[in-house]
């Protein structure tokens, strides 16, 4: 894989929103640099790189990765006391012991895609940072563990004051504006799929899809932090997590009723077409004589009876009414719920408050092989370098174990690491010049701290501007952390030439092993990833076939709503892919969710229909199931009449809620299955299958 061109950093304008947080970055590092030397900490400037690690834009933010940080540095801290004195006599066993214990972590936090994510990782770089120094000094353990926490907890204190007290900018204003934008989008979406003039499906529209999805997902993420904010909004976290959950609906609705227009396109009864001309006007808000109300009773008087001598026409008709029942009623909630967001009323209606209670936990794609993969990665790569330590007796060793356990740690949720950690090895080189200035030249001239202070605040508040940059920020960190990590040798009392010569090949030996660990069993493609993501999907969907038990609502549908965003970006990045080309995530979560109704109704089903149903689920699975096992294909041809028996059989069952429930899944899963096959003429009394058409 080639290496991607180094841009330098912009040199557009500086705001005042990046001028703001330089400021006060650089207020909480020079607090808590002072606190830690009024203290006599070991390491003041350890507490100076908390400070700026912990620094973010939003307050709330600063205090949940605070929180975070703190918790992952005890138990790493923990986990030096304890395995470091036991195994001190064996320290082949003992690096082995620490490189597990990374190894774990790492594994643990790449299975939670949330900021809580960062407390295991800590967790597992913590013991690094504090086990491997101690290898060859084991008496100084606890010491030195103590130490790191005081440092730590120093300047994530000053780090969390300083970002929320002085000029506080609030997760809760920003989420609600992304939240703002997404429902507008959503919105616009459904009217363009309502408009009978509507663009026809392309690329344009499905870039709309997965957008929609990412939105959505990045603002569950957004949403953790909302606790810990400051502003009036962190008690809306429940209404705020019940609209993401009722918006995460709108994209496989949405796309069905798409779906089903294209089907009946037509044929549509008149009094259908005008419902559709009504529904479009009140989601725009251009027509307030609508209402849901209305609009319901409206749907539910178009509704057809399905009768014993039903077809498809009549099951894909009662398949689309009943989705726009259900976008009247998600786009109601989602305007009921962010009416009582604004108000910042303390109890929600009896209508809305069961929405904020169904909240599934179990909401994003996690992919447990590969992180087990990372883990071992981190292992080896530790192992490679610790194996060279103790059999050389490199006296800084240590620090290039460090380096390599924090940065397999740092960039192990990317699919390709080494992009990442190779910028930061560059970027780490060219920062050599600027701390050799630094540690040789400039701060033993300084004796007292108003000029240290001084003397640091160019270098400093520069590069603070670059990090609230989100397109420089990785290279703008990796120069300072390099600054700072060799300033941190006066700490020691080595601040000489040969000392920060010794710890900066170390740093580079560190990184440079990592990224070849990375390079050779970790780096996998966009491409690869995409396809993996897919065969999450449709094992997921295979199994939902042979489920016995109720299939929990929500689950499914926001872990497939997480694969399509996660899936968006991969396929951007993958290229022309003739089977990626092909793959349609949303049309897999249209799938999932008709087979999750399908099972849900037919368990109350009796009579003939529930066998040739079950038969049907069956055949369904095994497609599913050779998907999952890359045997790529289309639905085999018996699905068909199994579909057609399964429909007839339905509709003979006497009339009930749940012999509805089941025709409409039906009707949906054929069209998610077949889009391509259509009806005969609209005048025509028998319903039959025609041969597929192009689309």
């Amino acid at each position: 894989m080639t290496t991607p061109a180094l841009k330098p950093f912009s040199l557009k304008l500086l705001s005042l929103n990046e001028a703001l947080f330089s400021v006060k970055a650089f207020t909480a590092a020079m607090a808590a640099l002072y606190i830690a030397f009024s203290m006599g900490l070991p390491r003041p400037f350890w507490a100076m790189a908390t400070a700026y690690i912990v620094s973010g834009p939003l307050s709330g933010a600063v205090r949940s990765k605070a929180v975070f940080r703190v918790v992952g540095t005890a138990l790493g801290c923990a986990g030096a006391i304890a395995l470091v004195p036991a195994l001190a006599d064996s320290p082949e066993v003992l690096t082995l012991a620490l490189g597990l214990w990374v190894a774990v972590c790492l594994f643990i936090s790449l299975l939670d895609r949330t900021p809580r994510s960062y407390l295991f990782m800590l967790a597992g770089y913590t013991i690094g940072l504090i086990g491997f120094p101690a290898v060859t000094d084991p008496s100084t353990i606890f010491d030195t563990g103590l130490a790191r926490v005081e440092e730590i907890l120093i300047g994530i204190l000053c780090a969390t004051v300083v970002h929320s007290v002085i000029f506080p900018q609030s997760v809760g204003p920003a989420l609600l504006g992304r939240l703002d934008a997404t429902l507008r989008d959503a919105e616009r979406w459904t009217r363009e799929a309502l408009s009978r003039e509507r663009a026809p499906e392309g690329a344009a529209n499905a870039q709309e899809r997965q957008k929609l999805a990412r939105d959505i997902t990045e603002l569950r993420v957004m949403a953790t932090h909302l606790p810990y904010d400051t502003s009036e909004v962190r008690w809306m976290t429940r209404a705020v997590r019940a609209m993401q959950d009722r918006m995460a609906y709108l994209l496989p609705l949405t796309a069905g009723i798409e779906d089903r227009l294209d089907a009946l396109r037509g044929q549509l009864p008149a009094e259908v077409s005008a419902l559709l001309a009504d529904l479009d006007r009140w989601v725009g808000g251009d027509d307030e004589d609508v209402g849901a109300d209305r609009l319901r009773a409206e749907i539910a008087r178009l509704s057809p009876a399905i009768g014993a001598d039903a077809g498809w026409k009549e099951a894909t008709l009662l398949n689309l009414l009943t989705r726009l029942r259900s976008l009247v009623d998600i786009h109601q909630d989602c305007r009921d719920l962010r009416a009582h967001i604004r108000d910042g009323k303390s109890s929600l209606p009896e209508r809305l408050d069961p929405l904020t209670r169904r909240r599934s936990r179990d909401v994003f794609h996690l992919d447990a092989g590969m992180a087990l993969w990372s883990g071992f990665a981190a292992l080896l790569g530790i192992a490679v370098v610790c194996a060279f330590w103790i059999g050389t007796g490199w006296s800084s060793g240590s620090t290039a174990a460090m380096m390599t356990a924090v940065f397999c740690c740092f960039f192990a949720s990317l699919d390709d690491p080494a992009p990442g950690i190779r910028l930061f090895l560059v970027f780490t080189l060219l920062s050599v010049p600027l701390a050799a200035f630094y540690l040789l030249v400039v701060l033993p001239s300084f004796d007292s701290f108003p000029m240290l202070v001084l003397g640091l605040a160019p270098t400093f508040l520069t590069l603070g501007v670059f990090i609230a940059r989100p397109a420089t920020m990785g290279k703008a960190m990796a120069l300072l952390m390099g600054v700072v990590g060799s300033l941190s040798l006066l700490d020691l009392g080595s601040g000489d030439f040969a000392s920060f010569l010794n710890s900066n090949v170390a740093q580079v030996v560190g990184i440079a092993t990592a990224l070849l660990v990375t390079q050779l069993c970790r780096s996998v493609g966009a491409a690869w990833s995409a396809r993996r993501l897919l065969r999450a999907g449709w094992s997921e969907i295979a199994a939902m076939t042979a489920a016995r038990s109720g299939i929990p609502v929500g689950s499914f549908e926001n872990r497939m709503l997480d694969r399509v965003g996660l899936l968006s970006s991969r396929l951007a990045l993958a290229g022309p892919q003739q089977d990626l080309a092909a793959a349609d995530a949303v049309n897999d979560l249209r799938v999932g969710l008709n087979l999750a109704e399908l099972q849900r109704a037919r368990r109350a089903l009796g009579g003939p229909a529930a066998p040739h149903v079950a038969r049907l689920l069956g055949a369904v699975g095994q497609h599913f199931r050779g998907l999952s096992s890359r045997r790529l294909g289309t639905p085999p041809a018996e699905v068909l009449p199994m579909m057609d028996a399964a429909l007839s059989n339905l509709s003979a069952e006497p009339r009930s809620a749940e012999r509805d429930r089941a025709v409409i899944a039906l009707a949906g899963l054929r069209r998610a299955l077949f889009p391509h096959l259509t009806f005969t003429a609209p005048e025509s009394s028998s319903e039959s299958l025609r041969e597929p058409v192009t689309a």
